[in-house]
C-alpha cells in the first residue's frame, strides 16, 4: 500500500447562520382561551366516544363511595344529636367524592342502559346509608326530648342562598371533572353539603318524632338534586358534548322530569323559612272569667219536680239572652215577695224556673315580659303547640311577651308566649327554663272560681 504524496487538509465547514430570535410570547386574548378548553373535547364522533368512555372510568362508583357515607352518615347524624355545626363540618370533609353523581348524567347522554342502572343505584345505596345515620341518631334523642334542634329544621327548608351555591358547585363539578385528571375536592363537598344534609335530617326526624322534620327533607333532597342534574346536563351541552340518539331522548325525559320536580316542590312542597308565618294558627287562651247571673221568670208547672228556693235579692235590670230552663221553683209566699231557694222537695204547688244566661265578658289576660336565654344553642324553638310543630327559632336576648297559662307535657313546663317578628304578633309555646323574666315572675296557680247568683225576676 502506497501513501499519497501530498497532504491531506480537512476541508473548512460551511459556514452556519445563527439561531433566529424566538418571537416574543402572545398573549392570548379571552376568544382565544375559551378556543382552547372547547378544543379539549374531540369534535369527531370516534374521539367523543373514547372521551365519554374516559369519562365513565374515572366516575364509576367504587366501594369508597359506600365506606365513606357510612362514616359520613354517622358523624351527621352525631352533629344533628348534639346540635352542632362543627360535627356537621366534619362530617361533610369526610364525604366520597361525588364523582358517581357526574356518572349518572354521562349514563344519560351516552344512553347507556346499563351504565344508568348502575350509577343510579349505587347513588340510591349511598343516600339510604345516610339516611340510616340520621334515623339511628333520631331514636337516640328520643330520651333526651325536647331539646333544640336548630340545624335540624335549617336543613330541611329550602334557602335561596343554599339553591345559589348549590348551583355553583354543579357547574364546577361537571366542568372541572371533564377538563382536569385531577380530582375535583371542593365542588364535591358542595353538592355533598346539599344532598347529604337534608337526607341525615330526614331520616333525623322520622326517627325522633319531632314534627316538622319528616318528610321535608327528603323533599328538599329532591329539590336539590333535581337543580343540580338540570344544571349538569347543561353544562355538557354547553360543552358541545353530543348525545348519542339514545341519549337525546334520555337527557329530554330527565330535563322534563327534574324540571316538573323543581316547579311543583318550590312550588308548594317544599316550606320555605319565610312561610312559617302563613301557618300560624291562634291557640286558644285559657283565662278565668267570672259565671254570669242567672235571673229566673215564673212559669205555672203542672207537674211536681225537685224545685229550688230563691232568697230575696231585688234585681233591676235582667239581661237578655238564651234561656236554658235550671228546674222548678216552689213559691210559697205572696206574688209581691221573692221565694227562696232550697235543695229540698216541696209538697206545695210548684212553678217551672227559666233562667237568663249573659254573654259571658272578655277579660284581657295580663302579659308579662320576658327575654330568651337558653343555656345552649344560642336560642330556643318556638312551637305551635307545647312539643308540637315547629314554627320559628328565638335568638338569645329576644323579647318576648308571657301569657299568664302554662302547660307541663311529660314532666317538662311550657309557656304560652307572644313575639313580635317582621311586623307580625306570633303566639307560640316555648320551654319554661329558656325564659328569664324581665318584670316579676307571673303566678301560675289557678285563680278561685266565682260563685253563681240566681237573680228571680220581679
Amino acid at each position: 500500500m502506497s501513501l499519497p504524496e501530498e497532504p491531506i487538509f480537512p476541508a473548512d465547514p460551511a459556514p452556519q447562520k445563527a439561531p433566529e430570535p424566538l418571537p416574543p410570547p402572545r398573549r392570548d386574548g379571552p376568544r382565544r382561551r375559551r378556543a382552547t378548553r372547547r378544543s379539549m373535547i374531540p369534535s369527531d364522533a370516534q374521539g367523543q366516544a373514547a372521551f365519554v368512555f374516559d369519562l365513565s372510568r374515572r366516575a364509576y362508583p367504587s366501594v369508597e363511595l359506600f365506606v365513606f357515607s357510612l362514616a359520613c352518615g354517622a358523624i351527621i347524624g352525631l352533629g344533628f344529636l348534639l346540635d352542632s355545626q362543627a360535627v356537621l363540618l366534619l362530617g361533610i370533609l369526610v364525604t366520597p367524592l361525588m364523582t358517581p353523581w357526574v356518572g349518572f348524567l354521562l349514563a344519560l347522554m351516552s344512553g347507556s342502559l346499563r351504565f344508568l342502572f348502575e350509577t343510579l343505584m349505587a347513588l340510591l345505596l349511598s343516600a339510604v346509608i345516610v339516611f340510616l345515620g340520621g334515623l339511628l341518631s333520631g331514636f337516640a334523642a328520643r330520651p333526651f326530648l325536647p331539646m333544640t334542634l336548630d340545624n335540624v329544621f335549617i336543613h330541611t327548608r329550602l334557602w335561596i342562598p343554599a339553591l345559589a351555591v348549590l348551583a355553583v358547585g354543579a357547574v364546577t363539578l361537571v366542568a372541572s371533572f371533564a377538563r382536569s385528571e385531577e380530582k375535583p375536592f371542593l365542588p364535591s363537598v358542595i353538592i355533598a353539603y346539599a344532598f347529604y344534609l337534608p337526607i341525615n335530617a330526614g331520616g333525623f326526624g322520622l326517627g325522633s318524632g319531632v314534627a316538622g322534620i319528616w318528610p321535608q327533607g327528603i323533599l328538599v333532597f329532591l329539590v336539590h338534586f333535581s337543580l343540580a342534574s338540570v344544571l349538569g346536563l347543561l353544562t355538557f351541552f354547553f360543552m358541545r358534548l353530543r348525545p348519542t340518539m339514545r341519549g337525546v331522548f334520555l337527557s329530554l325525559a330527565a330535563l322534563i322530569i327534574f324540571s316538573a320536580t323543581l316547579v311543583f316542590l318550590m312550588g308548594a312542597g317544599v316550606p320555605f323559612p319565610s312561610q312559617a308565618f302563613a301557618t300560624l294558627t291562634p291557640t286558644p287562651i285559657a283565662t278565668p272569667t267570672p259565671q254570669p247571673t242567672a235571673t229566673p221568670s215564673l212559669t205555672a208547672s203542672p207537674s211536681p219536680t225537685a224545685t229550688l228556693t230563691s232568697s230575696p235579692t231585688p234585681s233591676k235590670t235582667p239581661p237578655p239572652s238564651s234561656t236554658p230552663t235550671l228546674g222548678a221553683v216552689s213559691a210559697t209566699g205572696p206574688a209581691s215577695e221573692t221565694p227562696a231557694l232550697t235543695d229540698t222537695p216541696a209538697a206545695t204547688a210548684t212553678e217551672s224556673a227559666t233562667v237568663t244566661l249573659p254573654p259571658p265578658p272578655t277579660a284581657t289576660p295580663q302579659l308579662t315580659s320576658g327575654v330568651i336565654k337558653a343555656s345552649e344553642g344560642g336560642g330556643a324553638n318556638l312551637r305551635q303547640t307545647p312539643n308540637g310543630k315547629y314554627l320559628m327559632t328565638l335568638d338569645n336576648g329576644a323579647a318576648v311577651e308571657i301569657y299568664p297559662d302554662f302547660r307541663l307535657v311529660n314532666g317538662v313546663a311550657w309557656l304560652h308566649v307572644v313575639v313580635t317578628r317582621s311586623g307580625q304578633r306570633v303566639e307560640g309555646w316555648v320551654l319554661e327554663s329558656v325564659v328569664l323574666y324581665s318584670t316579676p315572675e307571673p303566678n301560675f296557680s289557678p285563680s278561685a272560681t266565682p260563685t253563681t247568683g240566681i237573680t228571680p225576676a220581679p
